[in-house]
């Protein structure tokens, strides 16, 4: 199926299984304008999702290579301290040098032999890292202020219809298709999305958006991990450098100097 038209099912089911969730745990109104809030908000999370997610998708239906994508996705562990500075909050020497490695890590993962060839695919994938940064940044505001299954299903529900709107617009997709990708679909609904940003909502109400971004880069190295296990991706010695390099800075991008520390 195509990329929109996964993300749309994938999203769709998400919000479909908050449903029984919120009637049971956030039945009751909560404070005078949180639904407008709550509204408001995962409109904005839920466009950011569908545009990241669908890059995303659409990098990985081009690449064909979990493990390589996922290395450059972990780009918006380092992204996040870097957009932080919009926020008043100043660039270590630690971010500064995580940077640097991730991206000559991303240069090693995504350029072939031939110096300057980078894939296309590659491209949409940090483009959608990008997106993924700014959803953690939002995230960490608004999380507290509302609900957070509301806010889930809000964002799941506003990024299945706009990818359902793109998918009508761009792709055919089949019944047949959907059939053939039910597993993956479900999984991708109630365990990436249901369960995976709902617990996001819940946890990063009380952990700052750093702190938060270092445990996501392990998604990188499990993703590595399963495409190597399960899929038998081999990236070759270029690709596992890369890698290593990007996991590197997402590492220093989230470390603390000894004055950062002692302040």
């Amino acid at each position: 199926m195509g990329p929109l038209t996964f993300v749309s099912g994938r999203f769709i089911i998400a919000a479909l299984a908050l449903v029984p969730l919120i009637l049971i745990f956030e039945r009751n109104g909560g404070q005078p304008g949180e639904l407008r809030d709550t509204l408001r908000y995962g409109l904005m999370t839920g466009a950011i999702v569908f545009i990241a997610g669908t890059l995303q998708q659409t990098g990985i239906d081009m690449t064909q290579q979990a493990g390589k994508a996922a290395f450059i996705n972990g780009l918006y562990t380092v992204l996040v301290p870097l957009l932080s500075i919009a926020l008043g909050k100043k660039l270590s020497l630690l971010t500064a040098l995580g940077a640097g490695s991730a991206f000559v890590g991303l240069y090693f993962l995504s350029v072939s032999d031939g110096f300057g060839s980078i894939v296309l695919g590659d491209v949409l994938i940090f483009l959608g890292a990008i997106g993924w940064a700014f959803h953690i940044l939002m995230i960490d505001a608004f999380a507290p202020r509302v609900r957070p299954l509301r806010l889930a299903m809000v964002q799941f529900a506003t990024c299945g219809v706009l990818a359902g709107i793109g998918m009508l617009l761009f792709e055919q997709p089949q019944i047949a298709q959907l059939q053939a990708g039910l597993i993956p679909l479900l999984y991708g609904g109630l365990l990436s999305s249901a369960v995976a940003y709902t617990l996001q909502m819940l946890f990063q109400r009380n952990v700052e958006a750093s702190k938060a971004a270092i445990i996501y880069s392990m998604e990188s190295l499990f993703a590595a991990l399963a495409g190597f296990l399960l899929l038998g991706e081999i990236m070759g010695w270029r690709g596992y450098l890369g890698g290593a390099l990007m996991f590197l800075g997402i590492i220093l991008s989230q470390m603390k100097t000894q004055k950062e520390k002692q302040g």
